[in-house]
């Protein structure tokens, strides 16, 4: 974003506060078993399922749900599903939890424990099929059976809806000129509260606007639920009041405004700063009608409303279009058997500090991760869960190798260039441990080869089948600034995402123009097709409480937010369908029991 389109559009219609709250899609849980144990005596088992969450930085396990008994049956077929919001950027841990229901209680402990599971909701959807089977555990020397776990995506969450508005006679609220007019759109929450989902652009000196037409999600405009209130609010866009002391300070006030769910501190921000003209509801299912007589909406301003007799409205707006697009989602194409494959690069320049003193970002400390460890972990176990054989590459770059001392910006940590595979996150992270033992930090800071490294087996694979995301941890200051602009243009038209995480004090100013959100990153008079880098600070997350599961989490969060959309960009402009999902699993022949 360049500051000047906040000068001249008073900040209210680049950065979407709905980022920050809105989940990804919604996906439904449907569970079965296999083989449980059999703890009745004259029948068979009377299984539930109950299904636990975890919160965000914290250990909690809190009951989600539960399916219905299923009398007398060791192969249950659960009728009743678990609707969870999904997000791609978070660890979202289940554990499902069986049992026998031998009374009418609730109490879960007055019933027998047939074992249990444990999974993240990414690892279910990141199986062939979204289906997920594993064996249930929990009770010592006992083979407790399987659980097999489906997820598919909502339909209702795949919706966009296009839509136009204008309005007509609207207040008059300049004094020189007619109003500025822009609308702001609101989704109700279950609470009662309403959540920023759109702001049009502001048409400037009329009274009677038409606004351009703009493309919503379904699920951002009313969560899925036809029903729930949308309320629109009408300003008269003021020049006066709409300038922070500068851009930079408007994008991080609107940001911790978003971030905070704060719809009413944005809502007092707006009506401090711009003219309140007034306001209507609506719902999805009546905006759904189109244009009709039932989608003129007469402006109120309540004040207005209260203090004159003969007040009828302040305008209306009108409903011009309504279009309903069913879009492709990242979702179908993880189904559909795309894998995406993680690397991670890791800064062993100098700058770092001795490894041997507390002081460095690299010192192996016995309580605690440091931050290249934690910024590691925080992403791979993510990411993880999309890589069907859980083999990453690890990269060194900026350290002298035994045994001459020669100087690398790509070797293996594992000490194998032919196969810098390691097995899981763990293995990443001990081979890590291993490196700095062998190799000495040296330096410069050079991104380019590791980034060419991962781009070379992108450009091979470019059918859709799989995706490629680089992970750099750095400390600072990057030495190769036009070789690596050169590898980002170029890798911009594969299948790839880049994430750097700055770790340490230094100032990044650097990464921030690699990150091209604020003007798009070019090399000799080439600009990159798409923006594919995500640059955040490490040290913007870290808890002040010392809470490093909190720490990592907000990290993962903010910096596996993008891949999604950075992937359908890919795909959709290449023309790369989903793969169809494989034909839904058939379990293997046995009489399967009634179920009431």
């Amino acid at each position: 974003m360049n500051s000047s389109s906040f000068l001249n559009m008073a900040a209210i219609g680049d950065f979407d506060p709905l980022s920050a709250a809105i989940p990804a899609t919604k996906v439904e849980i449907t569970v079965s078993c296999r083989n449980l144990l059999d703890r009745d005596t004259f029948s068979k088992s009377d299984p539930i399922c109950v299904l636990y969450t975890q919160g965000i930085g914290n250990k909690e396990w809190r009951e989600f749900g539960r399916t219905e008994v299923i009398d007398n049956t060791l192969n249950p077929e659960f009728v009743r599903k678990f609707i969870l919001d999904y997000f791609f950027e978070e660890r979202q841990n289940l554990r499902f939890d069986l049992y026998d229901v031998d009374s009418k209680s609730s109490n879960l402990s007055k019933h027998d424990f047939l074992g249990q599971a444990h999974c993240t909701l990414g690892e279910i959807v990141g199986s062939m099929g979204s289906r997920l089977e594993k064996p249930l555990g929990g009770i010592p020397g006992k083979k407790c059976g399987t659980i097999i776990v489906k997820a598919e995506e909502l339909s209702n969450c795949r919706e966009s809806v296009m839509m136009q508005f204008c309005g007509n006679k609207l207040d008059k609220k300049d004094f020189f000129g007619k109003s500025d007019p822009f609308l702001v759109f609101y989704r109700s929450n279950e609470d009662g509260t309403f959540t920023i989902c759109h702001k049009t652009e502001v048409v400037k000196n009329t009274l009677n606007p038409v606004w351009q037409a703009f493309k919503i999600p379904v699920r951002a405009l009313c969560n899925g639920d036809y029903d729930r209130t949308i309320k629109i609010e009408v300003y008269d866009w003021d020049r006066d009041g709409s300038v922070f002391s500068d851009a930079k300070d408007t994008l991080q006030r609107f940001k911790r405004l978003a971030t905070e769910g704060s719809a009413k501190r944005y809502q007092e921000y707006i009506r401090s700063n711009h003219d309140f003209i007034g306001e209507f509801s609506t719902s999805y299912r009546e905006l759904s009608r189109g244009q009709s007589q039932f989608n003129v909406y007469e402006v109120i301003n309540p004040k207005k409303k209260g203090k004159k007799k003969k007040y009828l409205n302040s305008g209306t707006v009108t409903l011009l279009s309504f279009l309903v697009d069913i879009e492709v989602t990242f979702l179908d194409y993880i189904k559909g058997g795309t894998q995406i494959n993680f690397t991670v690069a890791i800064d062993f320049t100098a700058s770092n500090g001795n490894p041997a003193q507390p002081t460095s970002l690299h010192y192996m400390s016995p309580y605690q991760l440091n931050a290249y460890a934690m910024a590691l972990k925080a992403v791979g176990e993510i990411i993880q869960d999309y890589d069907s054989d859980k083999m990453f590459p690890a990269l060194g770059f900026g350290a002298k190798l035994p045994p001459d001392g020669r100087v690398s910006h790509e070797f293996a940590l594992n000490g194998n260039p032919q196969n810098p595979y390691c097995n899981g996150i763990d293995g990443v992270m001990e081979a890590y441990y291993q490196s700095l033992k062998s190799v000495q930090l040296y330096g410069p800071t050079n991104f380019s080869p590791v980034i060419n490294h991962v781009a070379r087996y992108a450009a091979s694979v470019k059918d859709g089948s799989q995706y490629f995301v680089l992970l750099i941890i750095t400390d600072g200051v990057i030495s190769d600034m036009a070789q690596t602009k050169e590898s980002i243009v170029n890798a911009s038209c594969l299948p790839m995402s880049i994430i750097i995480v700055g770790v340490g004090p230094a100032e990044f100013d650097a990464m921030v123009e690699l990150d091209g959100d604020e003007v798009r990153i070019s090399s000799r008079g080439r600009y990159a097709e798409r923006d594919i880098v995500q640059f955040v600070p490490f040290r913007d997350y870290i808890d002040r409480t010392g809470n490093h599961i909190l720490s990592m989490a907000r990290l993962a969060k903010d910096v596996l937010a993008e891949i999604p959309d950075q992937f359908l960009s890919y795909m959709r402009t290449r023309g790369i369908k989903p793969s169809p999902a494989p034909p839904p699993y058939t379990p293997p022949g046995h009489p399967l029991q009634t179920q009431i």
